[in-house]
């Protein structure tokens, strides 16, 4: 068996590689090696994709994804994100090469970091570090009281590890979570749920949108200028999914007029977000980096995912994260 691992990964896993093989013949292949593309298995880590992003893909990335693709004995491949939205690993999906994902390696650290968002528009923060940078007492009794989340309602789209993670810290909270999925299948006690296809009758309600839902055919543009009319006027959303999910356009519409009570954004149609979106500088909105996952404990999570699913590779079983073809919401 030929595995391509970068450098980095070959120096940290090697001898955890050779307990789960126990005894197969195996050679491990960083991506210089004169026969990388001949790899049977390989395993993107964090340190592969780097600074790159879906948009903009630096040398040393493209060079791994280009081995990706040129490697025609390729029967798996591991990413460590938690989407396998990249047009490399759509490719190989399309061409049938088995790709797992890391997803829930991170979950904790991505629901904590949107809360992080809600909590930040619920209690003005964007107002209160305004006024810092200004050097200006601004106290809330003189601007507005924020409105006491116990009691709200926030619609989470997706129930996959985030959005269960999510929802386990609002009600938490005290607030009311109405789950949105693929289908109606009930999320939890205490949680009303509902089918993607009726997500519409549901943003009425909603003082938070909550997105934490996959990249698919089935979410791409799931909530444009229709879907934010719907929501009232004092309602946030905080996107922890994917840039594509939301009509950008419609959105700084929205949050121009002051339709929504503000955004906390993650993720971007186009990363990074170009210098001269209108986002950056809004009052009402929350621009990070696709940086919600980010974490110092992230790395041993993920290759403790690859390396068991490296495990059931070679054993015939079936793999933990296994992209589907098909759209989905979980």
């Amino acid at each position: 068996m030929r595995l391509l691992l970068s450098a980095d990964a070959i120096a940290s896993l090697a001898p955890r590689i050779g307990q789960v093989l126990a005894g197969r013949p195996y050679h491990l292949l960083p991506p210089d090696h004169p026969e990388a593309a001949q790899a049977d298995v390989a395993f993107v880590s964090r340190d592969i994709t780097g600074l790159s992003t879906k948009h903009r893909v630096l040398p040393d990335t493209r060079r791994f994804y280009d081995l990706l693709l040129a490697a025609p004995a390729l029967r798996w491949l591991h990413v460590h994100s938690a989407g396998a939205d990249r047009p490399v690993f759509v490719e190989l999906v399309r061409r049938g090469v088995p790709v797992t994902t890391s997803s829930g390696a991170n979950a904790p650290v991505v629901a904590q970091t949107a809360l992080l968002g809600l909590l930040a528009l619920a209690r003005h923060w964007p107002r209160l570090q305004a006024a810092q940078r200004e050097h200006r007492w601004a106290p809330l009794f003189g601007s507005g009281l924020p409105r006491d989340l116990r009691g709200q309602t926030a619609v989470v789209v997706g129930w996959g590890p985030v959005g269960r993670e999510i929802g386990r810290l609002l009600q938490a909270l005290g607030l009311r979570v109405v789950v949105v999925r693929q289908s109606d299948r009930a999320a939890g006690p205490g949680l009303v749920t509902v089918p993607d296809t009726q997500l519409r009758t549901v943003l009425p309600t909603a003082d938070w949108l909550v997105l934490a839902c996959p990249l698919t055919a089935r979410t791409r543009g799931l909530v444009g200028a229709a879907e934010l009319a719907l929501l009232p006027p004092h309602c946030g959303l905080v996107n922890v999914a994917r840039g594509d999910v939301v009509d950008e356009a419609a959105l700084v519409t929205a949050l121009r007029a002051q339709r929504l009570g503000g955004a906390y954004l993650d993720v971007f149609m186009q990363e990074p977000l170009p210098a001269d979106s209108p986002l950056w500088d809004l009052p009402n909105a929350i621009v990070t980096p696709h940086s919600a996952g980010f974490s110092d404990a992230n790395e041993a999570a993920v290759a403790d995912m690859f390396l068991n699913n490296l495990g059931r590779f070679v054993r015939g079983e079936a793999l933990v994260n296994a992209v589907e073809t098909g759209p989905g919401l979980a």
